[in-house]
């Protein structure tokens, strides 16, 4: 059976963190059949930044634990350089805030460990080796998902007409995608929860949403409706 990669950017984990989720996280990698990765622009995000913060230390503490466990590993454990990742990461954060212009302006649109996460998995896709990015930042999905829906959404926010350099977008499309909601739901139906109550699965639900996962109400709903 091939091995499976989960490549984890910043905002899951800061969020699993923030509602006290990091046993079902563990939990949820040991029925995992493949590895669950960082980069280390990622762990700069989770750990080496905020571990200076005295508001976020605690949290930085726990997800450095997770990596002292080898429940996140680096992606030298696939064989892949670090510094070939920091390279292009480099080069696609340019591109992608380079895509969307206002005014004549560019707009940022991402930041470093997103970029470096999906440079992770191009590289993997390369390879032929499985994988899929946990990332909750709307504006990212929408950039590779959907990037007519984002211009729009812009524009909307700016109450400005936005253009879009197509000849970039092929640089963002082939990325499998998940959020941290879909993985709460996992660990759901997988029994994994500690607290055995019929309401727990809409509690993990509205509890990541409101520590950053970019998930509507009525999409909740839904989630609830397979359960």
């Amino acid at each position: 059976m091939k091995e499976k990669i989960l490549i984890f950017d910043a905002s899951p984990l800061i969020s699993f963190a923030m509602n006290g989720l990091l046993p079902e996280l563990k939990s949820l990698k040991e029925t995992f059949e493949g590895k669950f990765i960082i980069t280390k622009e990622v762990k700069y995000e989770i750990i080496d930044r905020p571990i200076t913060i005295k508001r976020f230390e605690l949290e930085a503490l726990k997800l450095q634990e997770l990596i002292n466990e080898g429940i996140l590993e680096f992606p030298e454990s696939l064989g892949i350089d670090e510094n070939k990742i920091t390279k292009d990461t480099e080069t696609l954060l340019t591109i992608a805030n380079n895509t969307f212009w206002e005014k004549g302006k560019p707009l940022h649109l991402i930041d470093l460990g997103e970029t470096s996460a999906i440079v992770l998995s191009k590289m993997l896709n390369e390879k032929g080796i499985e994988n899929v990015l946990a990332i909750d930042e709307r504006t990212t999905r929408m950039l590779c998902e959907k990037p007519d829906n984002l211009k729009k959404l812009l524009q909307k926010k700016l109450h400005s007409s936005v253009d879009i350099r197509k000849e970039n977008l092929h640089h963002f499309v082939g990325f499998k995608i998940i959020r941290s909601c879909e993985l709460g739901y996992m660990i759901y139906k997988k029994g994994l929860t500690r607290i055995k109550n019929k309401k727990v699965l809409d509690a993990i639900l509205y509890a990541l949403k409101f520590k950053g996962c970019a998930i509507s109400f009525e999409e909740i709903e839904e989630i609830k409706k397979l359960a």
